[in-house]
């Protein structure tokens, strides 16, 4: 199966390397759920996960959903291993932007955005959650990298600081600001493909039920009506909390606290009184430069206030 477009770019960095997606060898239903980090994956995959499975039984993510592009969790050959050997319709996670990835028709590509300040302050949570296990693996990764060639950057602790850190750090991990607006403005412009779908953050929290039946729709998975309100209730935050020992299945050697670090509190908002208003500004000004006026829409609020993305008028590039 040939990509209908080739990967445009490079990513490498303590995270990843979209130089992995090289070796993958797609088959037609494949699903790729493709975001930034800290906004609706995990949720993705859980809702992806019990569509595909037509079951709420719990089961662990990681390993039916591997995160490709990574390079501190599994070595690679064991993740293409997995994916091969997997027999069900497969849906593997990336946190690369769609010009990092290749594009093949037979595939679809669910896409899911946040506003970037909500965003910032989950991962600021998930930052000061790491192990010193954690933190050696990416240090390994970083000094083992002639393109790196230093440890994973510490990162500031505090809501203020780190939301500082977050927009204006050039030398940028992946999670930082520089990627979250590449990440955005790639799929926006490729949102009117077939097979790329858009979906955000806060229409998962505001109508779980629509926004799963939307994804199942662009999936062609039809459910039973009477599974149905089984497979959303397994989907919500609180269900996901309580099953997250087998969703998560090993989340401790990466996170104090293990799955209830990981899986934190799923809000909106939490900058507000928390952040710099100078920072505010300066995050507001880069939203008018890296984003057109519908995709900033669109990031801030979802189909709510930016309406369908794939009927946006908007311009193709700025």
């Amino acid at each position: 199966m040939q990509p209908s477009r080739a990967a445009t770019k490079v990513i490498r960095d303590w995270y990843m390397d979209s130089r992995h997606w090289d070796k993958y060898e797609p088959r037609p239903g494949d699903v790729v759920i493709a975001t930034a980090p800290k906004v609706g994956t995990t949720w993705t995959q859980q809702i992806v996960n019990l569509l595909i499975f037509q079951s709420a039984e719990p089961r662990t993510l990681g390993m039916l959903s591997p995160w490709l592009d990574s390079r501190a969790i599994f070595p690679l050959d064991m993740m293409l291993g997995i994916i091969d050997g997997q027999d069900h319709r497969r849906f593997i996670k990336s946190h690369l932007p769609l010009t990092a990835l290749p594009i093949y028709d037979e595939v679809r590509y669910i896409h899911v955005a946040r506003d970037g300040r909500d965003a910032a302050m989950s991962f600021l949570n998930h930052c000061n959650s790491y192990t010193d296990g954690a933190l050696g693996r990416l240090d390994a990764v970083g000094l083992a990298d002639p393109t790196i060639g230093k440890p994973f950057p510490r990162a500031p602790k505090t809501s203020r600081e780190f939301f500082h850190y977050w927009l204006t750090n050039s030398d940028q991990p992946t999670g930082m600001a520089g990627l979250f607006f590449d990440i955005e403005r790639s799929f926006w412009t490729e949102r009117a493909r077939p097979n790329v779908l858009l979906v955000h953050y806060n229409d998962l929290k505001a109508d779980l039920s629509a926004e799963m039946a939307r994804i199942a729709a662009f999936l062609d998975i039809e459910t039973p009506a009477d599974l149905w309100p089984k497979l959303v209730e397994a989907a919500r935050f609180e269900a996901m909390q309580r099953d997250g020992d087998k969703l998560l299945a090993g989340m401790e050697m990466g996170f104090e606290g293990g799955h209830k670090s990981f899986l934190h509190k799923a809000s909106n908002n939490r900058w507000q009184g928390e952040v710099a208003q100078e920072d505010l500004e300066l995050y507001a000004q880069k939203v008018a430069t890296e984003f057109s006026p519908n995709l900033a829409r669109w990031v801030e609020g979802g189909r709510a206030i930016a309406g369908e993305p794939r009927r946006s008028a908007d311009q193709a590039s700025w």
